[in-house]
């Protein structure tokens, strides 16, 4: 499964893994549900989350802590075409001025049930929760389970860190395991998950029914593919620069048909380089970081696509 990357995992983004190395499932960026005059889905969002072409699932992620306007917002993106539906409780950002949302919720955990009852209630498709391990203890996951079982959820996806960790240390997937051991509900793994080597022995040994791929997948997008068998499952440093290059040279023209303005097609290509640069350490990078239109980006991106 491709992650849900809050201002990264945008229509543009979903496509183009779809082309290049079709996830079995993909997700949406969050969509935040909250009261206030606007209740309805924006057209902009519907259109975001309409069906991918080429049959991959989109499951599309709500946030939030009122029951009826989850519910209602289920009911309208399965209206536009969605099957699938997964509530977050895994944010380490969630919480607004007045109420919390995402992993905050693990601090009232008696506030989850009511909205996985509502959702379960109008979800036709598959519903499903992406959590963290606990608020700031790991083992607040098994007094979970539960609780999540009895809701009717289809499968849970672990990110075993807590909320409070946000993404420091290492996801602990000996949680994982265990967790898997203590549910019937098949577990996606999620976390740290880098290489193919990596990603096959944790389905070995933790026996998931699956896995996530977020950060990871950003910084080598073929790793879907190492992970079949379908490409090296050890990229080469030079490999690694052709696929990054192709990675951006192949959103910038999609992004320029999506988005408004110079600046804003900047912006969300730079939004991607620091996850590109950690796999990669091109100093090229660095320079379309630090640039200020969208011609010295591409002046750079050609200079990688050269060096």
């Amino acid at each position: 499964m491709l992650a849900p990357m809050q201002g990264l995992s945008n229509r543009e983004l979903r496509s183009l893994f779809i082309d290049w190395v079709r996830p079995d499932v993909v997700f949406s960026e969050f969509i935040r549900v909250a009261g206030g005059k606007r209740r309805t889905l924006r057209p902009a969002l519907l259109q975001d989350v309409a069906p991918h072409q080429g049959g991959v699932p989109l499951v599309a992620q709500l946030i939030g802590r009122q029951s009826e306007l989850l519910a209602e917002a289920a009911r309208a993106l399965q209206d536009a075409g969605v099957r699938h539906i997964n509530l977050n409780l895994g944010c380490p950002f969630g919480r607004t001025t007045s109420s919390a949302i995402g992993g905050e919720l693990l601090r009232q955990p008696q506030q989850i049930p009511p909205l996985l009852d509502a959702l379960r209630r109008v979800v036709t498709g598959s519903l499903s929760v992406k959590l963290r391990a606990g608020y700031d203890r790991p083992q607040q996951l098994f007094a979970l389970l539960p609780l999540l079982e009895a809701a009717g959820v289809d499968f849970l996806i672990l990110h075993p860190r807590t909320v409070i960790q946000h993404y420091r240390g290492s996801a602990d997937h000996n949680i994982t395991t265990e967790a898997v051991q203590r549910t019937s509900l098949p577990i996606i793994a999620n976390g740290d998950i880098t290489t193919a080597v990596q990603g096959r022995q944790l389905l070995s040994t933790s026996k998931a029914a699956g896995l996530m791929l977020g950060r990871g997948a950003l910084a080598d997008p073929l790793l879907f593919s190492r992970l079949r068998d379908q490409a090296p499952a050890v990229p080469t440093h030079e490999e690694l620069k052709k696929i990054l290059g192709q990675l951006l040279g192949e959103l910038l023209p999609r992004y320029r048909k999506r988005y408004c303005g110079q600046a804003q097609v900047l912006a969300k290509l730079r939004s991607l380089l620091p996850y590109l640069q950690a796999a990669s350490g091109e100093r090229i990078l660095d320079q379309m970081k630090s640039a200020k239109t969208l011609d010295a980006f591409e002046t750079q991106l050609r200079c990688l696509e050269k060096s």
